[in-house]
């Protein structure tokens, strides 16, 4: 049985230790406080699963205690002790939100029973939270954000090779997002209930990476290696390219004879798992350099997903950022809700040659820096002002030379804050500067 923690919250010393060493002799962890402020910071400090509280205490009262416990550990369940069961008492005990009530002088038996009933819808209310959150958490499949006609087409494409049992290769720039994919490819097909084990091939030595991915054994320990722990799961091997000569041949013979040896060791093991790899380079550029066995590279070529730079995708851009802010706000107890239609047409017109994983730190870092509810072309890193051709909501030449010079002057002036010195960057008079401030709306 797992422990259970219950506070005494009582002001009359012999009622509080009465009741702890019934409690304890009923195999309850029991912790006594004798007025507010005690209870609050030994709440602060420890889970307790129940709190018995009197109504009346000296810099207090239960009821008020109550809420502030649940403030603190919203999973504390609260019984109220008090002297007179009236039921102006009851309903206002109740609406504080306190499980159930007892009175004084309290019946050990009536104690015990309301205890174990507490515990009892506590685990019942706790396994129903467990569920609420699993069932509300998004499937893999569903992390995918945008609805643009290039990412339909992927996830039309991923639905088809994730029901198969074939090895795939994902083939995007890097920041592309090729891990979230592969983890879709996993979860919505017949492995879903296998393990998912992800190795970045270019961030190890060559031998502490074949250890990991086929295993060791040695006197001083062994490791099953990462190939065998998977079971009838899937391995995702990102930036194969960067895998060592040596470890091809291993890896080519594990997918060919599904079978594999860990250094040190005398039998081989049987090898099950999936094998999805991703690459930002050409493998068939690597073939013909000699870096990239040919033979690995037909065993994972056969089924290739190329995965959409952003510039291809750019109408998720909007859906992105509004998933980015939530995320990001959320993390930093932020209360930003969006971003201003400038704002998203800046972001549709930059570059974004880090793709996803740079729009992702783009908007954090805007998050970050956002003083109102919606993020400002202000709030934007500086360097990421003015790349690209803006794109003006009108096709009204005055309109979008107004908008771009707008965006150019801001940029300026975030990098060279005296006006002065931005003035002479922008090649105007001083007061031709503030004059454009001032026409523009631009906020310094």
């Amino acid at each position: 049985m797992s422990q259970r923690r219950v506070l005494i919250v009582e002001d009359e010393e012999v009622i509080r230790s009465t009741l702890r060493e019934f409690l304890v002799g009923e195999d309850y962890t029991v912790a006594e406080a004798a007025t507010v402020a005690e209870a609050l910071s030994l709440a602060r400090d420890e889970d307790f699963q129940v709190a018995v509280c009197d109504v009346q205490l000296p810099d207090g009262d239960g009821i008020a205690l109550l809420r502030s416990l649940h403030k603190i550990n919203p999973s504390t369940f609260v019984l109220i002790i008090t002297a007179y069961a009236t039921v102006e008492n009851s309903v206002e005990a109740f609406k504080a939100g306190a499980f159930d009530y007892l009175v004084k002088p309290v019946i050990f038996e009536d104690l015990e029973h309301k205890l174990q009933r507490v515990f009892d819808y506590r685990d019942l209310y706790l396994e129903n939270q467990q569920l609420r959150r699993e069932l509300s958490q998004p499937r893999n499949f569903d992390q995918i954000i945008g609805s643009s006609k290039p990412l339909q087409e992927l996830q039309d494409a991923i639905a088809k090779v994730a029901m198969a049992h074939s090895n795939v290769l994902l083939v995007g720039e890097t920041g592309t997002g090729k891990e979230l994919f592969a983890r879709a490819i996993h979860a919505a097909g017949p492995r879903k209930d296998g393990k998912f084990l992800a190795v970045n091939c270019g961030t190890r030595p060559a031998e502490l990476l074949e250890n990991e991915l086929f295993g060791s054994e040695a006197a001083n320990g062994s490791q099953p290696g990462i190939l065998r722990s998977a079971g009838e799961g899937t391995v995702y091997l990102d930036e194969i390219a960067q895998l060592p000569s040596g470890t091809q041949t291993k890896l080519l013979r594990a997918i060919e004879y599904g079978e594999s040896m860990p250094a040190g060791g005398s039998e081989t093991y049987t090898v099950a798992c999936r094998i999805i790899a991703s690459t930002s380079q050409d493998l068939m550029r690597l073939v013909g350099e000699g870096t990239f066995q040919e033979d690995l590279f037909y065993r994972l070529d056969g089924v290739k997903i190329r995965i959409p730079p952003l510039r291809e995708r750019l109408d998720d851009i909007p859906e992105l950022v509004d998933y980015f802010i939530a995320r990001h706000s959320r993390t930093m107890g932020k209360r930003v809700t969006g971003a201003t239609s400038e704002t998203i047409r800046l972001l549709m017109s930059a570059q974004w040659k880090g793709n996803v994983r740079q729009l992702d730190n783009a908007v954090e870092r805007a998050v970050m820096m956002c003083d109102g509810t919606a993020i400002e072309p202000s709030d934007l890193p500086p360097d990421l002002l003015g790349l690209g051709q803006p794109l003006p909501d009108t096709d009204d030449l005055r309109s979008a030379l107004r908008h771009y010079e707008r965006l150019h002057i801001t940029r300026v002036l975030r990098q060279w804050p005296d006006k002065r010195e931005a003035a002479k960057r922008l090649r105007l008079g001083l007061s031709s500067l503030y004059r454009k401030i001032e026409e523009l709306g631009i906020e310094t």
